[in-house]
């Protein structure tokens, strides 16, 4: 990451009202963006919009999803790479509508600061189960992700009271090599 993508995401961060010192009190390290040609489609989620990952996580994912269904559990992917863009975007259309900044940082990370940029996130959901929603920690899927999933490298990102400030998101898990 140059000089020149560190500003930007200053000058991003500086635009939304985010706390200079944001990054280092939540311990979420500037993230770089994963080259979008590079990519690789898992599939379209509910809203149209195509799943995509960096193609050694987007293998891992593959791998993943193939042995769970073995084990006769379907895993859902709804997101994956999110450009810098679209994260600040989030931002903007959840400040539009009156959320607290506050809030909004407690469920979505700062502009360069998502692992969905670098495209080893992947948020997952399970058929007939409302997607991004806490109750994704009560179904198979949840539970076998958390039994199976280290074993192609996947990791929750944000278990219950950790760290960083973010809510607790079953359903957000990250590709790591």
């Amino acid at each position: 990451m140059g000089q020149g993508y560190v500003s930007r995401i200053a000058g991003i961060c500086r635009s939304l009202g985010i706390p200079p010192d944001y990054a280092v009190a939540r311990g979420l390290p500037l993230q770089p963006e994963a080259d979008e040609r590079q990519l690789i489609l898992l599939g379209i989620n509910a809203e149209g919009r195509e799943v995509v990952l960096e193609p050694s996580a987007g293998q891992a994912w593959r791998a993943m999803a193939t042995t769970a269904a073995a084990d006769k559990v379907e895993l859902l992917p709804l997101s994956g790479f999110r450009s810098v863009a679209r994260q600040t975007e989030i931002i903007r259309e959840k400040l539009a509508v009156g959320r607290p900044l506050d809030d909004i940082l407690r469920w979505v990370a700062a502009p360069g600061h998502s692992v969905h940029h670098t495209g080893r996130a992947v948020d997952i959901g399970a058929p007939d189960e409302p997607p991004l929603a806490e109750g994704f920690a009560d179904t198979a899927a949840f539970a076998w992700l958390t039994r199976r999933a280290g074993e192609f490298g996947f990791r929750l990102s944000y278990p219950r009271e950790n760290p960083k400030g973010i809510a607790f998101e079953p359903w957000h898990w990250c590709w790591h090599r």
